[in-house]
């Protein structure tokens, strides 16, 4: 890796998708605020630059041979990964992490408060994210693979309704930042996900289920803003021009 304080956190994480879960360690949000330096981010945080980075190249290393190279994939397999993979899992572990969550703060609510306004906040950006996938399933998505097939000769090309593809992704590069801001919110209450010394096993599942879900939140919008919706505009853009 190239040993450059200019890289940005997302195209750090473009260039090599095991340096994420490096960054999340330190907590260097790389999706929703990803187009920070690298260094400023390390420094705003009290961080070592050159510690940070030698991890990253170690886990590079590691795990070399199973890299994924999302930012090699055609659109319409990237934004099939996407729907199979993050929006399923929001699916499937959405209404569980919300009924563990609730139970906590019915039950702990009194001597931990906090729990009360995290079991609203994730029900907040459980329901938010719900509309906002239906909105990329339904409009979006489609759209960027009717893109690909007129690239490839397959369909002839017609302006959709909403006149280019930059707004519906504005949009949704908007509500990921809410979701993220929300997240992270939720991670500050919690002392990232401190457990007291009486946490039932709910209380410590529901926090374990919690991080694991910034974590894929944080993993499923890289993947929107840094590489899908860049590559769609890119596109779109060379259709226009033709």
């Amino acid at each position: 890796m190239n040993n450059n304080k200019s890289i940005t956190l997302s195209q750090l994480v473009k260039n090599n998708v095991h340096a994420a879960e490096v960054l999340e360690k330190y907590h260097l949000d790389f999706c929703c605020n990803g187009n920070r330096l690298f260094d400023e981010a390390c420094k705003a945080k009290g961080l070592n630059y050159d510690a940070i980075l030698s991890e990253i190249e170690t886990k590079n290393s590691n795990t070399k041979n199973q890299e994924l190279k999302f930012n090699q994939w055609e659109l319409d397999f990237l934004v099939d990964y996407i729907i199979n993979n993050h929006h399923l899992y929001i699916k499937q572990n959405g209404t569980v992490i919300n009924a563990h969550i609730d139970k906590v703060a019915s039950v702990h609510g009194k001597n931990h408060p906090e729990t009360i306004e995290v079991a609203k906040l994730f029900s907040i950006i459980h329901k938010d994210l719900k509309q906002h996938m239906m909105k990329e399933e339904m409009i979006l998505f489609p759209y960027i693979k009717y893109l690909g097939k007129v690239k490839n000769g397959a369909a002839s090309f017609e302006a959709p309704y909403f006149s280019t593809i930059v707004n519906p992704i504005n949009m949704m590069e908007a509500e990921h930042q809410t979701a993220g801001d929300v997240s992270a919110q939720i991670r500050a209450l919690t002392s990232n996900y401190a457990l007291p010394p009486e946490a039932c096993n709910t209380y410590q599942i529901s926090f374990g289920e919690l991080n694991e879900f910034e974590l894929d939140l944080h993993r499923h919008v890289h993947l929107e803003n840094n590489i899908l919706f860049p590559k769609a505009i890119e596109l779109e853009k060379e259709i226009f021009d033709r």
